[in-house]
């Protein structure tokens, strides 16, 4: 889509800066840069944060790998629908910072569920509950966002478990080139795998409780 003959690329005029949102793995938005360079266009990897609803009300959080000067272009125009877009580094580190935000979320999640099955099997009015502890340190985006539909056994609010897997899948080749341990998103990646087998493949990320209260 992007370097073949009728790609992106080939119908952009000299100078045109590229802004890819797709989140893919770090060594390809470098495999991107570089060709952008070589025929005289800007690129910068702008991986997104905030699901469909950030989207939709123009809340997004975007992380940045490039150039300041292509992301000073892209800034203004980015900022109609983002609350946040920041460089983090060269190019390759916006999906660098969108991997930790997805292993990030992968525990978090995961945490959620089981407190939320566990209070349910437990009987509590785990909707009750949850606003009690959404004020104190166990408050999180997940929690005031999917907690509630978690317990109502919910889960079409956009970013599914299919969309997931391939983020920690990309997540757990890098960290076999640097050297981190993920032992949770590993796990955590195999829940999810449950979750497909269960037909849950477009189920959102919180359909993780499906496992624990089925």
């Amino acid at each position: 889509m992007v370097l073949g003959p009728q790609g992106a690329f080939a119908g952009m005029a000299k100078g045109s800066l590229f802004v890819d949102h797709t989140t893919a793995s770090a060594e390809i938005a470098r495999e991107l840069a570089a060709q952008a360079k070589t025929m005289g266009l800007g690129f910068i990897d702008a991986p997104v944060s905030g699901g469909q609803a950030g989207a939709v009300n123009g809340l997004l959080t975007v992380m940045v790998g490039g150039s300041q000067a292509d992301f000073d272009r892209a800034r203004p125009v980015a900022m109609a629908f983002s609350r946040a877009f920041t460089r983090i580094g060269e190019s390759g580190a916006g999906q660098l910072a969108k991997m930790v935000n997805q292993i990030c979320i992968a525990g978090l999640v995961q945490g959620l569920s089981e407190g939320v099955a566990f209070g349910m099997k437990a009987g509590l009015d785990m909707k009750l509950v949850l606003d009690v502890i959404g004020k104190g340190a166990a408050q999180s985006w997940q929690m005031d966002n999917r907690g509630g539909t978690m317990v109502d056994g919910k889960f079409d609010f956009g970013f599914a478990v299919d969309w997931m897997r391939k983020d920690l899948g990309l997540c757990m080749q890098e960290a076999q080139r640097n050297g981190a341990q993920l032992p949770v998103a590993e796990l955590v990646d195999q829940f999810y795998a449950d979750v497909q087998a269960k037909g849950g493949r477009r189920w959102d990320t919180s359909s993780l409780i499906t496992r624990l209260v089925d």
